[in-house]
Order: C-alpha cells, then sequence, then structure tokens
C-alpha cells in the first residue's frame, strides 16, 4: 500500500490509496476449441430437456419424452402377456414405423427445441460472447446442430431401445429382432439429423421464437399431409411412381424410405421406393438435405453477430 504523491498547495493528508488485492493472471492449462465445443454441446443437449434450468423448462421436453414411451409400453405388455394367446412371433408396430405413428409428438419437439437453441441466440446477440472464446462460427453452426441432432434421437431411438426389450424378453428370435432393430436405429438417426437440420434454418430466418415454432410445424406437418395425400391418390390409380418421387419431399416418408431400401424394412407408406435405382435416389437425397441444412446455416451465420 502506497500513498499518492501530493500537489503543490494541497494538504498534508492523502488523497487516495492503491490497495494490492493479489490478483494473479491464470497461469493454468487452456483445454481449447475441443473442450469449449464438447461443453457448449453438452450444455446445449442438457438445455434441449430442461435439465438445469427452471421445471417450466422441462415440463413440455419430458411430457413428449413420457407420451413417445408409452405407447411402446403398451405394445410391450401387450406382446408380452399376450403373445400366446394372440400367436405373435413379431413386434405388433415395426420399428421403421413407429416414428411416423408418433410423428406429431416428435415434430413439436424439434418445434420447441429448434427455436430455443437457434433463435434465442439471435435474438439476444449472445453470438458474439460465444465467438470471444476459442470457438469459429463452423464450430457453433455444428455443435449446435448436434445437441439438437442426438436430443432428437434421443426422442426417437428410446421407445424403439424398449420395444426391443420386450421383444427379447416376449421370447422373439433374437437374431431377427436386433437386426430389425439396429437398421431402425440408423433410421431414427438419420431421421433425427434431417428434423434437426430443417428446423434449425427455419428457426435460424427469424428472430422470434414463436414465429419460429409455427413455422417449424407448418414445414413439418404440412408436407407430410402432401406427400402422404399423394402416394394415396397415386397408388389408387396404380401410378406408384408419382408417390415413389413424392415421398422425397417429407422427412418422414424419405427416411422411411431409405430403411425400406437399405434393411428391408416394412414400409410405412403406400408407394415406398421400389428397385435400386430409387433407393440410391433416397439415400442421395437424405445425405443432400443434411449437408444441404448444414450449409444453408453457415451461409447464416455468416454475417450474423
Amino acid at each position: 500500500m502506497s500513498s499518492l504523491p501530493e500537489t503543490p498547495g494541497a494538504s498534508a493528508q492523502p488523497t487516495g490509496v492503491i490497495h494490492d488485492l493479489g490478483y494473479r493472471p491464470y497461469a493454468g492449462p487452456r483445454l481449447g476449441d475441443r473442450s469449449v465445443a464438447w461443453t457448449f454441446f453438452v450444455t446445449g443437449l442438457r438445455n434441449t430437456y430442461g435439465l438445469g434450468r427452471s421445471a417450466r423448462s422441462k415440463a413440455l421436453p419430458m411430457i413428449l419424452l413420457g407420451l413417445m414411451l408409452l405407447p411402446a409400453l403398451i405394445l410391450v405388455g401387450v406382446l408380452v402377456q399376450a403373445r400366446d394367446l394372440l400367436d405373435l412371433d413379431s413386434q405388433l408396430v415395426a420399428y421403421s414405423t413407429y416414428p411416423l405413428t408418433t410423428q406429431l409428438l416428435i415434430s413439436v419437439f424439434v418445434a420447441a427445441q429448434a427455436p430455443a437453441l437457434i433463435s434465442r441466440d439471435l435474438r439476444f446477440r449472445t453470438l458474439t460472447l460465444y465467438l470471444a472464446r476459442p470457438m469459429r462460427r463452423t464450430t457453433y453452426v455444428l455443435v449446435r446442430l448436434a445437441s439438437l441432432t442426438v436430443a432428437t434421437f434421443v426422442l426417437i431411438g428410446s421407445p424403439l431401445l424398449l420395444m426391443y426389450v420386450g421383444g427379447l424378453l416376449a421370447d422373439l428370435a433374437p437374431g431377427r429382432e436386433t437386426e430389425r432393430f439396429l437398421g431402425a436405429i440408423v433410421g431414427a438417426a438419420l431421421l433425427a439429423a434431417c428434423l434437426a437440420g430443417l428446423s434449425a434454418v427455419v428457426a435460424a430466418l427469424t428472430v422470434r421464437r414463436g414465429l419460429a415454432v409455427a413455422a417449424v410445424i407448418v414445414v413439418l406437418l404440412v408436407s407430410y399431409t402432401v406427400v402422404s395425400t399423394v402416394q394415396g391418390v397415386s397408388s389408387e390409380v396404380d401410378n406408384d411412381r408419382v408417390g415413389e418421387v413424392a415421398g422425397l419431399f417429407s422427412p418422414y416418408t424419405l427416411v422411411n424410405g431409405v430403411q425400406h431400401a437399405l434393411f428391408d424394412s416394412p414400409a410405412a407408406t403406400p408407394t415406398p421406393p421400389e428397385g435400386a435405382a430409387m433407393g440410391l435416389l433416397y439415400v442421395v437425397v437424405t445425405v443432400l438435405v443434411v449437408l444441404g441444412s448444414i450449409g444453408a446455416l453457415l451461409l447464416r451465420y455468416r454475417k450474423a453477430d
């Protein structure tokens, strides 16, 4: 502690003091980009289910997860308890068709959580704070998408896992069940990636969360409604090719077609892709949807602050 120098004509009493508070610069390890990206990913994943946040933030995602598991639990109960009575030798609902059966719940989930991860940062301009750390814009986009994709995959894959365990408890053929389950898990991952990418792009177009939620729901549900209508009509008039092409324009029918083409999974649409060429087209379009979503987000965030 030292006194400030006296000025001419001033009293002998010091006018101020400087205190040594003992501040020291940080000399510990600096973990770098990977650690920052991993922490950012985990935080985003936790936020999608409201973990570490208020009870209000947990309500919707946990309710949706419970509603996703409830039908699977009922199906498992029927399968285990009444397999011999009903002479069942397979799942009551195929793994590949379960996501389409519960598509409303899945769409509401991604519509609610994509704006929470994307629109909020744009609205409150927190992106600048994130980029002040050792994080690039590309890393920010990829990590945000990864958090939303994994959260959506958990929502879709959890009931499939429950059905698989129930099938094994009901003494269904283990090899066949495992093969079908693995194909369904691949499909769940592809569907989660497509839904997360599309919903994130839509959410990035506006800073208003309510508008983003409504836009995502409209894009996902309206596209499926239109596609399923076209497929139903094309099946009735024996023009399946039109229905197969229409299936490319909804993430639900698109991924279900990929599962049918690659794993011979039961189709959930009246006009699934038939033939190697059409199956390959479904796979290519799925990859383009995921990569295109990443590219669109990178362009959106190029000048975002």
